[in-house]
């Protein structure tokens, strides 16, 4: 009934959003008598900001239309390479006609980055993506909402999310892929390259963990705090809703992207509070920069979708409640999880020092679990004075985490680790360490 109410009250605003947008602009076109008019400009900032409060906020677009590579603007284009009902694999297929710069891509890396199932579309990396394209070629996964994917599609679980990731891997090139994770899917990706090392199989050149919860005891943050303090059956009756008749996936039991937002804001309120205020005042000055700034952040911020109910309950229950992977007892339908078994695989783990989504420690503990890589080829980073979110956009990311993650993609392309060479070069007492970088 929630989501029925929610849809019913986007319905009765979307006039009135519409209503504002047009007013505002009544108040603030040159040619319109009513803008030489008294607080003409704190009327027209007042009915713009109504207007962005009561809209409704769509998937926006990666947008990447050129990249420079070694100063010369490379064309992208987005291609599809692999669809699935819950997942789209991006590929941003870069082009030039210079020779010399066309040979240097040919031999660049290949990166796949997992972007977060858990609220925000994939376009939230997309500062990540922009940075990595001009030294690799890259995929991404883009998950799709989960309530325009049809109930005959059946349900999404944990153990598909591992599936999908798996097949994007062997896809993309398992033993020329290098794996970046952000966020939550950090637990996932390290369940599906350490299933895929206990059979055999080939694994990824090295893998990049950003800002996840492979470990949730450790610092625990009050987004921790919530998942472990609240019942399984609390959250099943609590957060969980069935699409409305009018969207494709109508039936389909989903935690709405509503609510996932509602959260989302309810963790810092007076920042956003004071984010809009100054908005306004933007507005009313006449400061077009800081005021576009403000709409781009927010348009990718208000954007949410709905996760597959399945899912968020398997996640819940595994990653926060169960500890399954930390705790050895993880099973994806008859195979135990063992991320001891990779050994092939170099590691980066990185960490934000003013986290409060993932804690302190949480990422880094793959180290130890991790314990077949040798020491000599894990690595940890620390970004002094970023957030959650500086890790993987923004200045810090670009200036301080992006560096390192190229260094150590570079190093391991050159030089890929195998299975054989990691056994054979394993100090046995050394195995739990992990080398920081600086």
């Amino acid at each position: 009934m929630l989501y029925q109410l929610y849809e019913t009250q986007r319905a009765l605003m979307s006039p009135f959003s519409e209503f504002a947008s047009a007013a505002a602009k009544l108040y603030s076109h040159p040619l319109s008598p009513f803008a030489h008019s008294p607080m003409a400009a704190r009327f027209s900032a007042g009915l713009d900001l109504m207007h962005r409060l009561a809209k409704d906020y769509e998937k926006p677009e990666f947008d990447i239309r050129s990249v420079d590579v070694d100063g010369v603007d490379v064309a992208v284009q987005e291609l599809v390479p692999l669809e699935r009902p819950f997942c789209r694999l991006l590929r941003f297929k870069r082009y030039t006609d210079n020779p010399a710069v066309l040979a240097k891509m040919k031999t660049q890396p290949t990166v796949l980055v997992v972007a977060p199932l858990s609220g925000h579309h994939s376009t939230l990396l997309r500062d990540t993506v922009k940075s990595l394209l001009r030294d690799h070629k890259v995929y991404i996964t883009d998950w799709t909402d989960a309530r325009m994917v049809s109930l005959d599609e059946g349900p999404f679980h944990l153990d598909d999310y591992i599936n999908y990731v798996q097949e994007f891997i062997r896809h993309v090139g398992a033993d020329q892929a290098h794996v970046i994770s952000v966020c939550q899917p950090t637990v996932p990706v390290l369940a599906a390259i350490s299933l895929m090392a206990s059979r055999g199989e080939p694994t990824p050149r090295s893998m990049t963990m950003m800002g996840g919860p492979i470990d949730a005891r450790k610092s625990p943050t009050a987004v921790n705090n919530l998942a472990m303090n609240k019942s399984h059956s609390w959250f099943e009756n609590n957060v969980i809703y069935r699409v409305p008749p009018n969207f494709p996936g109508a039936g389909r039991a989903v935690y709405p992207g509503f609510l996932q937002h509602t959260g989302f804001v309810a963790m810092n309120p007076d920042r956003h509070l004071t984010s809009h205020y100054d908005y306004f005042l933007d507005l009313v000055r006449g400061d077009d920069d800081s005021a576009e700034a403000h709409r781009k952040f927010y348009d990718e911020y208000n954007a949410v979708l709905d996760m597959p109910a399945e899912y968020y309950l398997d996640t819940i229950k595994t990653v926060f409640q169960d500890f399954a992977l930390v705790n050895g007892t993880w099973q994806v339908g008859e195979e135990l999880v063992r991320p001891q078994d990779i050994s092939g695989t170099a590691l980066l783990t990185v960490e934000g020092e003013l986290d409060d989504i993932s804690g302190a420690g949480q990422t880094r503990a793959a180290h130890e679990l991790c314990s077949g890589i040798p020491s000599s080829h894990q690595y940890h980073y620390d970004a002094i004075g970023a957030g959650h979110y500086g890790i993987f956009s923004g200045r810090r990311w670009r200036e301080m985490v992006y560096p390192e993650v190229r260094s150590f993609i570079a190093k391991y392309d050159a030089v890929p680790l195998t299975a054989t060479t990691a056994t054979s070069s394993k100090p046995p007492a050394a195995r739990s360490r992990s080398k920081a970088t600086t």
